[in-house]
């Protein structure tokens, strides 16, 4: 297998509470599939403050780092929690991608996986939300863009709407977003008539559309959004929670469906760009689910390697 997947172990102490679904049994679940898959693992190094100013202001940087609590947990909404190491934490999701962005440009990598916590894709350039703080692919896909890989393609196949990563797509030129998501659900946006050509692509999938409703989904809309955009990068968020067994919603997916489409992607980066993805760890809260689900999308990263 040739693959380099980023971790580090502080996000096991990104403290979110008991009961809390963005758990540290997530990491911990990840690190032990590492180990079941005999695979190496490189120890993330935390994001310089000025790559994520590219994403935040540091006004919101700064806030957050203010916030943060000297012990306990402080609930910044309903979902979003700070402990002591949550800042940190963030710092070594973001610093993870913008690592693997140097290798791939530097042409010591071509497929790459950033099992980190926590997520980001919800993380709006001002606001903390849904369980993200920075929004870890969009601080390495504006990183990519001042090595040289210019035209970065994002795919989000996360069972929710990434509006951050919307939201910034809208911002920042040559970066193309597009996000397959159960509608309606949390953050209720990516609707039916919110997409901008060339730029944003949100397609809506019903709770209970299953394998065949998704895998068209992607050939029928992302992938042909793709051939036109021409990245020079594709990067994944990764959430598995559209597999049939997350409790957070309802597209039942099965592993073979995020084999699939991963597989696919590679491909098209093998067409376009070299080879070149870089898979960024979102949601996936049933932790058997997300263990065989992350496999079986290692699987089809290492397994079209070309």
């Amino acid at each position: 297998m040739t693959i380099n997947i980023y971790t580090h172990t502080i996000g096991l102490r990104h403290d979110t509470g008991p009961g809390h679904p963005e758990s540290p049994a997530r990491l911990q679940t990840l690190l032990d599939l590492f180990d079941e898959m005999g695979l190496d693992t490189i120890v993330a190094r935390e994001a310089d403050l000025q790559w994520i100013a590219r994403a935040h202001p540091m006004r919101y940087i700064d806030a957050l780092q203010d916030a943060i609590p000297d012990r306990g947990t402080i609930l910044l909404d309903n979902d979003t929690v700070l402990s002591p190491a949550s800042f940190d934490a963030a710092l070594y999701a973001a610093g993870a991608v913008c690592q693997a962005v140097e290798d791939m440009a530097a042409g010591k990598a071509t497929r790459a996986f950033c099992a980190m916590r926590p997520p980001g894709h919800h993380a709006e350039p001002e606001e903390a939300m849904g369980f993200c703080l920075f929004n870890n692919i969009f601080v390495g896909a504006l990183h990519a863009q001042t090595l040289g890989l210019k035209r970065v393609a994002i795919v989000d196949f996360d069972v929710h709407h990434g509006n951050g990563s919307d939201v910034m797509a809208r911002l920042h030129d040559d970066i193309f977003y597009a996000s397959t998501h159960q509608w309606p659900l949390f953050p209720n946006t990516g609707g039916p008539d919110d997409s901008v050509p060339g730029r944003v692509l949100n397609v809506q999938l019903a709770a209970g559309d299953g394998s065949d409703a998704f895998r068209a989904a992607y050939r029928d809309r992302v992938f042909p959004a793709l051939h036109a955009f021409k990245p020079d990068l594709i990067m994944i968020s990764a959430g598995f929670d559209a597999h049939r067994d997350d409790p957070l919603a309802q597209i039942n997916l099965g592993e073979d469906d995020f084999e699939w489409v991963t597989g696919e992607l590679c491909a098209l980066a093998d067409q376009y760009a070299g080879g070149k993805v870089v898979s960024v760890l979102e949601g996936g809260y049933d932790l058997p689910a997300l263990k065989s689900c992350a496999a079986a999308h290692i699987r089809a990263l290492s397994n079209y390697f070309k």
